[in-house]
């Protein structure tokens, strides 16, 4: 349920096209309901401007598809993230014009927002290592009504190819920096842009990286002003995050 839902339902029955019972059945499970395999916040588009997103990791196919089905019979649109390929079937038997978005880790069923404006978020990716964490943040972003300009395989270790995109990077209303390793690219887009940089650190990497905590360590100490860090690999959060710097940018 979101906003646009809950003000049709409101002036249906201002205009006496829907009976006060009517919509008290359409809104009978606001805020939330208890689909068995989840309970499902119905309410969170409404209260965040973001909606219920279904986390696949550590949940069968069968239950990922159930809890798709319900949210489709109440909003009309579902995301599931870090969805197995057994997943991906398990929904696509339901929802053949399903989106799959196998390098994310993705799945998309129903119709999403248009971007309201020219304003976008540039995703930035130190590597092609990177690019299932850059892209689960570029795809969560679409998702959710805003522009994306992608800007890949620019790591610090060759910062020319960085600075050749300093024209997309200073036209961007927020950057998400995605980057394993030591993670440095954040404080070099950091020190470039004059908006909010969103570090996203990855587990890619060597030994002594260990596992992203050297890269998410390194982002913490960042000494570019206006970098914030999400946790390692959460390229969903960080694309959340992004989209409601947008989205302020436009109410301002």
């Amino acid at each position: 349920m979101d906003r646009d839902q809950l003000r049709s339902i409101l002036s249906d029955v201002a205009d006496r096209t829907r009976s006060i019972d009517e919509a008290l059945t359409a809104l009978r499970d606001l805020p939330y309901e208890d689909a068995t395999a989840a309970v499902i916040d119905h309410h969170r588009s409404l209260r965040t401007g973001v909606p219920e997103v279904v986390y696949g990791a550590s949940k069968t196919p069968q239950q990922i598809a159930a809890i798709v089905e319900r949210m489709m019979m109440r909003n009309g649109r579902a995301i599931v993230t870090r969805a197995s390929r057994e997943a991906v079937e398990a929904v696509r038997a339901k929802h053949p014009d399903m989106q799959d978005f196998e390098v994310a880790r993705m799945i998309a069923v129903g119709t999403f927002p248009m971007p309201q404006s020219d304003r976008f978020v540039a995703v930035v990716s130190a590597g092609t290592s990177d690019l299932p964490i850059a892209e689960e943040a570029a795809i969560t972003i679409e998702l959710l009504g805003t522009h994306v300009e992608r800007v890949y395989d620019v790591g610090v270790a060759g910062v020319h190819r960085l600075l050749d995109k300093r024209d997309v990077l200073w036209k961007a209303s927020a950057v998400v920096a995605v980057a394993g390793m030591e993670g440095a690219l954040a404080t070099v887009v950091g020190g470039l842009v004059d908006c909010p940089t969103i570090a996203v650190p990855t587990s890619v990497g060597y030994g002594a990286s260990f596992n992203g905590i050297a890269a998410l360590l390194a982002m913490l100490n960042s000494c570019a002003p206006g970098v914030s860090v999400v946790n390692i690999d959460n390229g969903f959060g960080a694309g959340v995050c992004a989209h409601m710097v947008v989205r302020g940018t436009q109410c301002a």
